[in-house]
């Protein structure tokens, strides 16, 4: 059984109980798990164990800065079909500074980039088929206003996954502090 691996960032326990608040009220969602909420940073996927090693060591040369983030407004996945609703995360140099670093590291050791630009969030809940656009806008629409304040980023984690459809539950594998 091979690790499913990504890194990302946690969110401290205010914040994702503010995000917990926002679940409900539209059709067809299967909303994640407050303890399961984080901002990815980098899927790398199923790798062997030797993979993983070489993965948990290029995270540790990383040196970046501590730096600060705050959430703001709501947004989907899947224009005409949403597969999922986020709570975005407010444009941040250094927050893509160590997105791009990371990035970096592991195009060196052969994982292929993802199709779609970076984009920061934070996933509140994957939808179903039978979930309606208009029902999905409409859920955004009466959350637009939505804003945290800032929180320090002190560190950023490699989590592991079950081979499932996502979702959680995550296991920090790795920690690894900023500077």
């Amino acid at each position: 059984m091979m690790p499913r691996l990504f890194a990302g960032l946690e969110i401290p326990q205010p914040i994702t109980t503010m995000l917990s608040l926002q679940r409900g009220g539209l059709y067809g969602a299967r909303w994640i798990d407050e303890a399961n909420y984080h901002i990815t940073l980098r899927f790398m996927g199923d790798v062997d164990y030797s993979l993983a090693n070489e993965i948990v060591f290029q995270m540790s040369q990383i040196q970046c800065p501590e730096f600060t983030l705050s959430l703001k407004g709501f947004g989907s996945f899947g224009a005409r079909k949403p597969h999922s609703v986020f709570a975005a995360v407010q444009n941040n140099e250094d927050l893509g500074l160590l997105h791009q670093e990371l990035e970096r590291r592991m195009r060196k050791l052969g994982l292929r980039s993802d199709k779609h630009d970076y984009t920061p969030h934070v996933t509140l809940a994957r939808l179903k088929k039978t979930a309606e656009p208009i029902d999905v806008a409409n859920y955004l629409a009466l959350r637009g206003g939505f804003q945290t304040e800032q929180f320090r980023v002190p560190r950023f984690v490699l989590y592991s996954s079950r081979d499932s459809v996502g979702g959680g539950p995550y296991v920090i594998e790795e920690t690894f502090d900023l500077l």
